[in-house]
């Protein structure tokens, strides 16, 4: 990890005087729990994401910049928001909607959606506007996601890895992928690799483990 991702990590921490233990995250309903896999139904979420072009590690740092910018009052009412976790990279998609098919879709090459979610007691209304036009407020509809779990410094190879035995469990499962995988990490730079906690997730059918 860059020097200057770090030290945006490090400085978001001590300004919101959060930890990873007190750092709060998306809640969810486990619907099956497998060891390392789980399939979670997410509630509607809201976001604060960015495009960012390039491969995904140094997408991964220019996205966090922007929404950290953003978290630290680089916004219309100059608030500060607290850090949640994860923070969830995932490839933006171009939807076609055929005459007799389902809406299809294209995962576009070389750029990143880099996402942070808001803090439970905000709404769309009650956020503020972020000054930076990269920057954009969303609510993600309630999602079913199958999820695997972890440890270490990941890198795209770790990913790649844990997606396909994500993909063969669920193919075991009977369970279908809905989209494109995104990649959760949880941690600021300085925890150890052995404590890590990183997650691919993958959308699944909403019907799926019901």
């Amino acid at each position: 990890m860059k020097v200057h991702t770090f030290a945006f990590f490090a400085a978001l921490f001590f300004f919101t005087g959060k930890t990873a233990m007190a750092t709060e995250e998306p809640a969810f309903t486990v619907v099956i729990d497998d060891g390392a896999f789980q399939v979670r139904q997410y509630p509607a979420q809201l976001v604060a994401e960015t495009r960012v072009e390039g491969d995904r590690r140094d997408a991964s740092g220019a996205g966090f910049r922007i929404l950290a910018d953003y978290i630290f009052g680089g916004n219309t009412r100059r608030q500060k928001i607290a850090m949640t976790t994860p923070v969830v990279q995932s490839p933006p998609v171009s939807e076609k909607i055929a005459m007799t098919a389902p809406v299809s879709q294209t995962v576009i090459a070389d750029a990143w959606i880099v996402r942070f979610t808001m803090p439970s007691g905000y709404t769309l209304d009650t956020l503020p506007k972020p000054n930076d036009p990269r920057v954009v407020l969303s609510l993600l509809p309630a999602t079913r996601v199958a999820v695997v779990r972890f440890s270490g410094w990941a890198d795209d190879r770790d990913f790649s890895r844990k997606l396909a035995e994500l993909e063969k469990w669920l193919t075991k499962r009977r369970i279908r992928a809905s989209g494109p995988a995104s990649f959760a990490q949880y941690n600021p730079p300085w925890t150890l690799g052995p404590l890590r906690r990183n997650e691919v997730m993958l959308p699944v059918e909403a019907e799926a483990a019901r």
